[in-house]
């Protein structure tokens, strides 16, 4: 059984052209038979905080959001990784609220899980994700993203651990009390806090993976010192391709990474692709399946990626 990573967003908007200066573009035979007999993994999909803000039946087709069970099997999407996303705000608005977000967004996903057997199934290890896959069910996974809700102690890392939760990416848009953030030039702790260093550790010891996307540089270079196991960057791009901007990793980060055994996510989002339009091109990829009509996202649900 063969392993395909996948992190990309459906649709990539490379400039803002005429209709007419469109150029679309359709998979393959050979893509789509690749998509349909193996097992993809989405490291990243931010569906617990957008139903989790406003409702969405995911099981069925939905106009607004890039997720929903009928696109993604249509593109072989067998595996993502459901993003238990936590404001970077909520740190600091009291203790308590971030974990108790973290946990409202697990309990949604066991719910969707419960409310649609027929297509998602939780899935908190390899071999439940091949057993479902043969089954026929989408392996509904979870990622922390932000780890503000372990509030500084080691036991709530085992209590998500024992909900599901796979990997955590240890900050988010802004520095926490766990590392600071590639988008907060105040760099509180100068890469990792000591409890962080800990958390690390206990990371490694439990078997949750370490999530290195969204953190400054210096907090990259202590994971990569400290832990002892093979990391990921669930959704970061190449800084090669947008100079200075430090949310994706520059090539010797990547050799660093390579060096550790782990592997990155490419994020497909255009500001993490170019760091300027491409003059002249707008690709479409174009689903078999699309709703009638999207909806834009709104406003409360727009965040750094």
């Amino acid at each position: 059984m063969k392993f395909t990573t996948l992190s990309a967003a459906l649709a990539l908007a490379l400039g803002s052209l005429s209709v007419a200066a469109q150029e679309v573009h359709q998979a393959s035979e050979k893509a789509i038979k690749l998509a349909q007999e193996n097992i993809l993994i989405d490291t990243h999909i931010d569906v617990p905080y957008r139903i989790h803000n406003k409702w969405d039946d995911v099981s069925k087709a939905t106009e607004r959001g890039d997720f929903d069970y009928p696109r993604a099997i249509e593109g072989g999407l067998n595996a993502p990784f459901m993003s238990i996303y936590i404001p970077a705000n909520l740190e600091f608005e009291g203790k308590g609220k971030s974990y108790e977000l973290a946990n409202q967004l697990i309990d949604m996903m066991e719910a969707l899980a419960y409310r649609a057997p027929d297509k998602f199934a939780i899935a908190d290890s390899v071999a439940d994700v091949e057993k479902q896959f043969k089954d026929g069910v989408m392996s509904l996974a979870m990622g922390m993203e932000n780890g503000s809700p372990i509030e500084g102690e080691i036991k709530n890392l085992h209590h998500f651990y024992e909900r599901g939760v796979r990997y955590i990416t240890l900050a988010h848009s802004q520095s926490n009390h766990i590392s600071d953030s590639s988008y907060d030039i105040r760099r509180k702790w100068k890469g990792l806090s000591p409890f962080g260093k800990e958390l690390v550790s206990e990371m490694n010891n439990i078997g949750m993976l370490i999530d290195v996307s969204h953190i400054s540089d210096a907090a990259f270079y202590q994971v990569m010192e400290l832990s002892k196991v093979p990391v990921i960057a669930s959704h970061s791009s190449l800084r090669k391709y947008t100079p200075g901007f430090e949310r994706n990793m520059d090539d010797d980060m990547l050799l660093a990474l390579k060096k550790n055994g782990g592997v990155i996510q490419i994020n497909f989002g255009s500001s993490f692709v170019t760091s300027r339009l491409i003059a002249g091109t707008t690709v479409v990829m174009r689903p078999r399946i699309r709703p009638k009509k999207r909806a834009k996202t709104p406003p409360t649900l727009r965040r750094p990626t």
